[in-house]
This record gives structure tokens, sequence and C-alpha cells, in this order.
């Protein structure tokens, strides 16, 4: 025999029955004893085991398990997978309590409890085992005990889970809370982002108006300005054109004037100074001359003019 495990198991069969008392076990050969599933009777006691894996449980072919003596402090949740088992020797371990999984073992009829230092309730549930009928009466107590303790389990789980919703209801109340009050800040930011934006924009539209006002004021200026300077120089022009025009009218109307003289002059020359003074044309512009300068000697202005070039000559 090698600790924690066994040479030869077969060697340990007899009928249904499979002994691996006084093995020096630390933990149970599962995957070996899973080979005789013939073998409903298993006796493990006086070992050194602390513990059952959940893999133990698998075994559920077995009817009768005898763990008496040996060093279990706990037992699994997957006890309760072992629906064929009728009868367990837990005598003279170290367990204060059972899981609640234990309530499902429906079969068990005989139940050793002895010797653990089992916690108040489930000691007086369990009571005394010293024969038949007391094992048998413990686990009935132990089941009804078990069951008792898992339906305040399930409405303790119930409780919890329903206080774990209600917590969960009150977080997320809060989180929407909290996310509509982000969302309300979010618009609100976003409401006073567009009014600042819309305040930027009319504030460059009035720029560009009072801009294009500027300008137009400025054109319309300058468009007076030049309407004045035009009418300015048209009404300078104006007078120069009347002033060139007399003056080109009084020039050619001397140059007229200065023609006729001379012109006359020529033909008073002629007729007083040439034969042809006794023709018949010459003769009453003779006589018209003549008593002009008749007349004119009589002015005295010319008297005066005539004495001045006479002293002039002299």
């Amino acid at each position: 025999m090698i600790k924690g495990k066994v040479e030869n198991i077969k060697d340990k069969i007899d009928g249904n029955e499979l002994d691996l008392s006084l093995s020096n076990l630390t933990e149970v050969p599962v995957k070996e004893l899973a080979a005789f599933p013939k073998a409903t009777v298993l006796d493990l006691s006086c070992n050194n085991l602390t513990t059952l894996t959940p893999e133990f449980f698998s075994l559920t072919h077995l009817i009768k398990i005898d763990l008496s003596k040996n060093q279990l402090v706990c037992l699994p949740e997957e006890i309760g997978q072992l629906g064929n088992l009728q009868h367990l020797d837990l005598y003279n371990n170290k367990l204060k309590m059972l899981p609640i999984g234990f309530s499902q073992l429906k079969s068990l009829k005989w139940l050793d409890l002895k010797d653990n230092p089992l916690e108040p309730t489930l000691a007086k549930a369990a009571g005394d085992c010293l024969d038949e009928k007391q094992c048998k009466q413990c686990a009935s107590r132990v089941l009804q005990h078990m069951k008792v303790l898992q339906e305040e389990a399930e409405k303790e789980q119930e409780r919890r889970l329903l206080k774990e919703r209600e917590l969960e209801k009150k977080k997320e109340a809060k989180q929407r809370e909290k996310e509509a009050r982000e969302r309300e800040v979010q618009k609100k930011k976003k409401a006073e982002e567009k009014e600042r934006k819309r305040k930027e924009y009319q504030a460059q539209m009035a720029a560009l108006a009072a801009q294009e006002q500027q300008k137009k004021k400025k054109e319309e200026k300058k468009k007076r300005a030049a309407q004045n300077q035009g009418k300015k120089k048209a009404s300078e022009s104006v007078p120069k054109a009347k002033r060139s025009i007399c003056s080109l009218f009084f020039s050619l109307l001397l140059k007229l004037l200065l023609l006729l003289t001379v012109g006359v002059a020529s033909v008073i020359a002629v007729c007083q100074l040439t034969e042809l003074r006794k023709e018949a044309f010459c003769v009453p512009l003779n006589t018209h001359f003549e008593e002009t300068v008749r007349w004119a000697q009589g002015l005295e202005v010319v008297q005066q003019v005539l004495q001045k070039m006479s002293d002039l000559r002299t």
C-alpha cells in the first residue's frame, strides 16, 4: 500500500464491498474506484483524510460509505450528487457543520455524526446514534434540519438577491440621474456655445454691415465730392467759355471795324489823292468827308488834339 494510493484495488473487493480502511490514505483514488461501479459499499474508515474532492461525489453508484475515524473538517456542497446513498458513517471526525447540499441526499436512511465538534443546533438535531433506530432517526432529523437550513438559505439568498436588485435599481436610478444631469449640463453647454456663436455671428454681421455702411458713405462722399468738383469745373468753365466767346466776338468785331475803317480810309484816300476824285462815285464821298472834317474840327476835343499835334511838330 503506497500513501494516498492503493496497489491493487481489485484485491480489496469482496462482492459489492470495497474495503480501503486502514490504508493510510490522505486522498481518495477516485479514478480507480470509478472502474468498479458494482462496488456499491465503500469503507474508507481509519485513514488520514482531511477533505474530499468534488470528483469523489461523481461516484453516484455508492449506496454505503464509511468515513469514520478520519480527519475530515468539512464536506463539499457536491455531496448532494450522491442520490443513491443510504448509509453514511461520519463518526469521529472534525466536522462542525454540514453543507446545504446535504439536504439533497433523499435516499439517506442511516447517519452517524457522533464525536464531531458539531455546532449546537446541528448537534441537537443529530442526537445520539447508539443503535440502528437512533442512527435512522439521526438521518431523518438531520435531513429535515438541513432542509430547513436550505429553505432559510434560499430565502436569505432571495433576500440578498432582492436587496442586490434593489441596490442595482438604485444604482441604475442614480446612474440615470447622473447621466440625465450630465446630459442637461451638456445641453446647457451646447446652448451656451450656440448662443455664444450666434452672438459672435451677429457681431461679425454687424461689423460687416458697419464696414459696408462706412464704405457706402465714403463712396457717396467721393461721389458727391466728384459731383461738386464737376459742377465747380462746369461753373468755372462756363464763364471762361463765355469770356472766350465774347473775346472772340469782340476780336472779330474789332477786326471787322478795323477792316472797314481801313477800307473806308483807302477809298477816301483814293478819292482825295488820285485823279479819281472827279469821278461820279468819289464826288459825294469827298463832299461827306469834307463835311465830316469840318464838323470834327469844330469839336473842342479834336481842336485840343490838333493843337497838341502841332505843338509836337514845333
